[in-house]
């Protein structure tokens, strides 16, 4: 087991998580897969403050522009976890990497 850590960033909003079917797709490619992961994890408790924004050491945390919604981008994420630690609503969890 590794000792890195990874961020599961929260994607989806919670009145989309309802109008989302409950059971994920199958047969989907790798691309696919990671996105419908992410909708599966109950990404709902965002609630925009943008705190781990702001603090995040690396500026890998962003606001997409069309759609509001915070983004973090893993290939710069250093796994550090402070946004998870800052995060008033727990909406960002690390998990470690298999």
């Amino acid at each position: 087991m590794s000792d890195i850590l990874k961020i599961v960033p929260q994607e989806c909003k919670f009145e989309e998580s309802h109008r989302a079917p409950l059971e994920p797709e199958a047969g989907l490619d790798e691309r696919a897969a990671v996105k419908e992961a992410r909708r599966c994890l109950g990404n709902h408790f965002c609630q925009s403050c943008d705190l781990c924004r702001m603090i995040c050491p690396e500026l890998c945390i962003t606001r997409n522009a069309h759609n509001g919604r915070i983004e973090i981008d893993l290939e710069y994420c250093k796994g550090c976890g402070i946004c998870a630690f800052i995060c008033p609503r727990k909406a960002i969890k690390m998990v470690r990497e298999e």
